[in-house]
């Protein structure tokens, strides 16, 4: 198992290694220990999965607030997608930037995305399956966003990228800049 770091200090992309031959592989996804040698002690209360038929679909930029932060362990279970995280550690040196990492079936890689990030997708390939496991339960009132084409953060996406796939919800996100402060460096350790 690989684990690639980023300029961005927090996320990382894992590598699961492929066990080959002519009846298909067989490959180890996840194994605590290494995780958290890496991580950090983090622990998974829900997984969730989604289905994006449309190629284009955006959905994010979305993440929880304390108590309910949540650091996300994803991976695309069927196409392919763009996964992109954004730094929402106010005291942060890279606050506002993002990072993006192509996941896909074949690639058989997986994105951690840390508490204190913002978390999106754009989908590059039709019925697009991404699966992850989160540290915080899904709560309605923790639940935020901010805005996927915000400027001021300049996620380079896809030129696939479909505004139309959008949810309500990420129609009105606010931009960066009217974002409260709700993350800090300390943060995105802990969970």
């Amino acid at each position: 198992m690989d684990f690639r770091s980023f300029e961005i200090e927090g996320p990382l992309e894992i590598i699961p290694g492929k066990i080959e031959d002519e009846r298909g592989y067989f490959s180890e996804i996840f194994r605590l220990n290494s995780f958290a040698e890496r991580a950090g002690n983090v622990q998974f209360v829900q997984e969730n999965q989604s289905l994006s038929v449309r190629i284009g679909t955006i959905r994010g930029l979305h993440f929880q607030t304390a108590p309910f932060a949540q650091g996300k362990l994803v991976r695309c279970l069927a196409g392919r997608l763009l996964d992109v995280a954004v730094d929402l550690r106010a005291d942060s040196p890279t606050f506002g930037h993002w990072l993006s990492a192509l996941l896909s079936p074949a690639s058989n890689n997986q994105l951690w995305v840390p508490a204190g990030f913002g978390h999106g997708f754009c989908t590059l390939e039709p019925d697009t399956i991404i699966g992850y496991r989160v540290t915080s339960y899904y709560s309605r009132d923790h639940d935020k966003g901010v805005a996927w084409d915000d400027p001021d953060i300049a996620v380079a996406w896809p030129g696939v990228a479909d505004a139309e796939t959008l949810s309500g919800k990420d129609r009105s996100q606010p931009p960066l800049r009217d974002l409260p402060r709700y993350f800090s460096v300390k943060d995105s350790q802990c969970a």
